[in-house]
């Protein structure tokens, strides 16, 4: 059970650092707790995937296959928010995937 509550602090790690720019820019709260959210789901999914590759890529991988629905969806009222979704998806999620190679 180790695994799973030091996958649960990366994820919480991931979304409080995602989060912060939102709460600066005084996003909607649902906005910040969805962003929150995802990011704990992630620190618990990216760390047990197995694709064979490097860590912070699959990382990164997997966390920009899961910021496709959000960019379908926030893009269609906010075109200028692609580029920081995915760049903080490619960032943060490397970041989880090598910290779950460390962790978990």
């Amino acid at each position: 059970m180790h695994g799973i509550y030091a996958a649960l602090m990366i994820g919480i790690v991931a979304g409080i650092v995602d989060v912060l720019p939102m709460v600066w820019q005084k996003m909607p709260w649902r906005a910040n707790v969805s962003a929150f959210a995802h990011w704990v789901a992630l620190g618990v999914v990216i760390p047990y995937v197995d694709w064979g590759i490097a860590s912070w890529l699959k990382g990164a991988l997997v966390a920009l296959l899961f910021a496709v629905p959000i960019l379908l969806i926030v893009t269609d009222t906010d075109s200028k928010a692609i580029i920081p979704i995915t760049v903080m998806s490619l960032l943060l999620g490397a970041g989880v995937g090598w910290a779950g190679a460390v962790f978990v």
